[in-house]
């Protein structure tokens, strides 16, 4: 099985920083959701592990190779990228065949079973699909491949709320039938919380969190009362503010709950929950 090494990994567009010193361990079979805004850096960093970019500095190893023109380490990845890149002429089928070229444990059966239960055509010509079923169609070949590691950009894009929940659950399903490493890169955060082991946050091409879901829980907590008491309780305390509404403040906590913390919220009168992981990334990218 495959692991990623991300060493000091920096990239540069002329006098433009996008990616500031990553520094990541991915570990084998885990579903990592990668998250950020909008230019935050999310698709140059998939773009630089799968060596379609270069770094201006440190460097990207799978399984203790370097990535860099590395065809046996590249063969291990596969990367279902936003844009289209297929021949907008072939037919689904002809893709499914020219894939097997490249990716020889690729499954054509599993191909059409996926063809079937999202009522794909795979006789279709790409050009003739909508903005849906062609994120449709790059899913399933990505799951398809069998690849070791699956990058998964923006694999939701343009579904309706029906085929999203579907495609989560063959995710889910495809990992345990052949887990792998898959990096899914995505906006809708709330979806994508509820499949995905390990958080990692990038904000301004910096990496703010890097975590897996059952530590965050742990570690993220929602306090909620009049400011003036909140105030109280936030002394020597690490937090960020979420919301302030008049005299009522609601805030995320970055520490371990213990007696001391149910003491002072009953003191104070206060309020405490779970932080939803969408709440907690609005939070610390703001």
């Amino acid at each position: 099985m495959s692991k990623i090494e991300i060493n000091s990994l920096t990239k540069q567009f002329d006098e433009k920083l996008v990616l500031n010193n990553i520094n990541l361990n991915i570990e084998e079979n885990k579903i990592y959701g990668l998250l950020g805004r909008n230019g935050a850096g999310k698709t140059t960093l998939l773009n630089l592990v799968c060596n379609k970019l270069f770094p201006t500095d440190g460097k990207v190893l799978i399984d203790n190779e370097l990535v860099i023109e590395n065809e046996s380490v590249l063969k291990k990845i596969f990367y279902m990228q936003e844009m289209n890149l297929y021949p907008l002429g072939y037919r689904i089928k002809d893709v499914f065949r020219w894939t097997k070229v490249f990716y020889p444990k690729f499954d054509f059966e599993y191909a059409e079973k996926l063809c079937g239960k999202f009522s794909l055509d795979s006789n279709l010509k790409i050009k003739a699909l909508s903005t849906g079923y062609k994120t449709i169609f790059k899913d399933i070949i990505a799951m398809a491949s069998n690849a070791d590691i699956l990058l998964m950009d923006e694999p939701v894009l343009g579904l309706d709320a029906n085929h999203r929940e579907m495609l989560y659950k063959e995710i889910l399903a495809n990992f345990i039938e052949h887990p792998k490493i898959i990096i899914i890169s995505t906006h809708l955060i709330e979806e994508v919380a509820d499949i995905i082991e390990e958080v990692l946050i990038i904000k301004n091409g910096e990496i703010i969190l890097s975590d897996s879901r059952e530590n965050i829980a742990e570690r993220y907590y929602l306090v909620s009362g009049q400011s003036s008491n909140v105030e109280k309780y936030l002394v020597n305390k690490k937090y960020t503010v979420v919301e302030t509404m008049g005299k009522y403040k609601s805030v995320i906590v970055n520490e371990d709950f213990n007696q001391k913390n149910t003491d002072l919220i009953n003191e104070f009168d206060l309020e405490v929950s779970k932080v939803a992981l969408q709440k907690l990334f609005i939070s610390l990218t703001n």
